[in-house]
This record gives structure tokens, sequence and C-alpha cells, in this order.
């Protein structure tokens, strides 16, 4: 039976390592991408974050995928928080939208990050409203959404990534 080892990973999502267990050595108190500091546990519940799965005499090639939320307690960590907050601040500012298409954009957003009954109106009405922005806009939701929703979100957003 496999095992996860613990990831690292800095406070802006930059992964640090997924296997700190197996290579303590890689470590690092700071990113050395952004200067944030690295977290390998929940802040809310203290439960280790999950990284590579290792399977004895198992030889994979694998490409670590940080979570967005912690399995434990279920709280989101502090780069999907920041992520849906920048993405809400892009949203309100965003000329091109009513007042009340605006809001309603940024009311989608949760639901595009967590999946649930509601994550395909939430695409539905993110794809219609994302029509009418600017095209500065449109890219960098995009980058900030890429990287902190799912796969099945990822594909159904932006078929081309």
């Amino acid at each position: 039976m496999g095992s996860h080892d613990i990831a690292q990973i800095c406070l802006n999502g930059h992964v640090i390592t997924s296997a700190l267990r197996r290579s303590p050595e890689l470590a690092q108190r700071y990113c050395d991408k952004c200067g944030a500091e690295t977290i390998s546990a929940c802040q809310e519940c203290d439960t280790n974050i999950r990284g590579y799965y290792f399977m004895p005499g198992v030889i994979s090639v694998f490409s670590y995928e940080k979570p967005a939320f912690c399995f434990n307690c279920g709280a989101p960590f502090p780069w999907t928080s920041s992520a849906l907050a920048v993405a809400r601040e892009l949203v309100l500012e965003e000329s091109e939208l009513t007042q009340d298409e605006r809001e309603a954009l940024a009311n989608t957003l949760p639901d595009l990050v967590a999946e649930t009954p509601r994550t395909q109106v939430a695409i539905i009405r993110f794809k219609k409203l994302m029509a009418k922005v600017s095209s500065a806009t449109a890219g960098a939701m995009r980058d900030i959404l890429v990287d902190i929703v799912s796969e099945a979100v990822k594909k159904a957003l932006f078929p081309a990534t």
C-alpha cells in the first residue's frame, strides 16, 4: 500500500517540494520565487499537506498538483483564498460589466474552485459574463483561475489548456 509524502508550499502557492519527508534537504523557510513563507501543514488544523503519493515497487511519472483545500478540515489553503480575493477584486474593477454583472461574476468564483452541484451553473455564468470583459481582464482571470480550479473545470472554462 502506498502513502503520501508531505508537500511544502509557499503562501502564494509555489510548490517547494512534494516529497519533504523523503528529501528534507529540499526544504526552504522562504520561497525562492517570491520570498513568501512556506508551510507544510494546514494553518487551520495542522494536518500535513499531502504531497507525492509513493507506491513501493512502482515507478511512476507523476506531476504533483497542489491542493486547493485541506483534506482534513476543508479549509482553503492560503493560495486559494488569496487567488479568489484577487480574482474578485479584478472582477469588481471591470468597467465593461454592469454592477449587477460584476457582483454575479464575483459570486460565481467560489463555485468554480470547489466542485459542488452549483459548479455547472457557475461555469455557464462565468463564460457568458467573461465574453463581455476586456481582453486584459479575461487573460488575468485565466492566469489566476487555471492554478486553483480542478482539471474538469479547467477543461470547461479553457478548452485549449
